[in-house]
């Protein structure tokens, strides 16, 4: 290959930009030009690209979100807008693709590779860190420490005033930014949307935590939880138990921002730098991942489809520590 591109897709991910970074120098130290594709497939679909150059990756990896902005793109969902990503392609001369994102952007870039036979490496760039084929994604570890930092707060607030916080963070079918951020936080509960959980089991959990002499409570909820969301979670449980004081947090989109922790730095350009290598050497429909500190490449299939197990180890941790 004489020139590959880069894209970032679906929601931004802190390290993101480290990951773009290690796709441009390693590129580049094997005497590849790269493009970067600016907004995804949306850019993609509308020629939207740039050349890009060791010195515009520069001071670039301790910032949040992406320099090359990312969508959620609909017109990508039409094959007659894939034909037209394909001959932008084409007439750049581009002869592969580091996409780097989530579920659905792994789920595109399968079907673009399959239909126009474009060669294409994933990098798993989500916070949720809800694929397959790598123990942790870019930016999970940063949107961890962010959701902490905020519990840690509430916590001082819930203890002076002896309440009850119901504190949602993001996870719509994967838990493990609530169970990581519960655990750290010395949360008493932790609402996961692979654990189901009766409203009666998490009511009488707290009855016997306030009949211990428990003053305060901080209940981690994953926004996709079977019984509803944080609010919906504190006013049944009010109804339960109306003599104790709840409150609701939505921690919300600051889980996606700010400067990314070494561990996210690190993992983003050591997977920039796995998926371009792997692209140079002919692998496609195939992601980077990291996997007991091992680089592995996985089918786009296995990551997208494969279920990702909740640790036994820290949901067993949460029920001894939260005595």
């Amino acid at each position: 290959m004489k020139k590959i591109a880069v894209l970032t897709s679906g929601g931004d991910a802190p390290g993101m930009n480290a990951c773009i970074r290690a796709v441009v120098r390693t590129a580049l130290y094997h005497q590849v030009e790269v493009v970067g594709i600016y907004r995804g497939y949306n850019g993609l679909v509308e020629g939207d690209f740039t050349p890009l150059h060791s010195r515009d990756v520069s001071n670039i990896i301790q910032k949040g979100g992406t320099i090359l902005k990312t969508a959620r793109s609909k017109s990508f969902l039409d094959y007659e807008f894939r034909k037209q990503a394909f001959e932008n392609l084409q007439k750049a001369g581009i002869e592969g693709l580091v996409a780097i994102g989530g579920e659905g952007t792994l789920t595109g870039a399968q079907v673009f590779s399959q239909e126009f036979g474009v060669p294409i490496v994933g990098a798993p760039g989500t916070i949720d860190n809800d694929l397959a084929g790598t123990d942790f994604t870019i930016g999970f570890d940063t949107a961890v420490n962010t959701a902490l930092d905020a519990i840690d707060k509430i916590r001082d607030t819930a203890h002076s005033l002896q309440r009850g916080f119901f504190i949602e963070v993001m996870g719509r079918h994967c838990g493990d930014i609530a169970l990581w951020t519960g655990v750290g936080g010395g949360a008493e509960i932790v609402m996961l949307p692979e654990v189901e959980t009766t409203i009666e089991e998490v009511v009488q959990i707290i009855r016997g935590m306030l009949e211990k002499a428990k003053t305060s409570l901080i209940i981690v909820v994953a926004e996709g939880d079977p019984l509803g969301n944080a609010q919906i979670l504190a006013e049944k449980v009010q109804k339960f138990i109306p003599d104790f004081n709840f409150r609701v947090t939505n921690i919300g989109h600051v889980q996606r921002g700010g400067s990314p922790t070494a561990a996210d730095r690190l993992l983003g350009s050591r997977l920039g730098v796995a998926a371009t290598e792997a692209l140079l050497k002919g692998h496609r429909c195939v992601m980077a991942g990291e996997v007991a500190n091992k680089i592995v490449l996985s089918p786009f299939e296995t990551c997208i489809k494969g279920k990702k197990e909740q640790p036994q180890d820290l949901l067993d941790m949460m029920r001894i520590l939260s005595l």
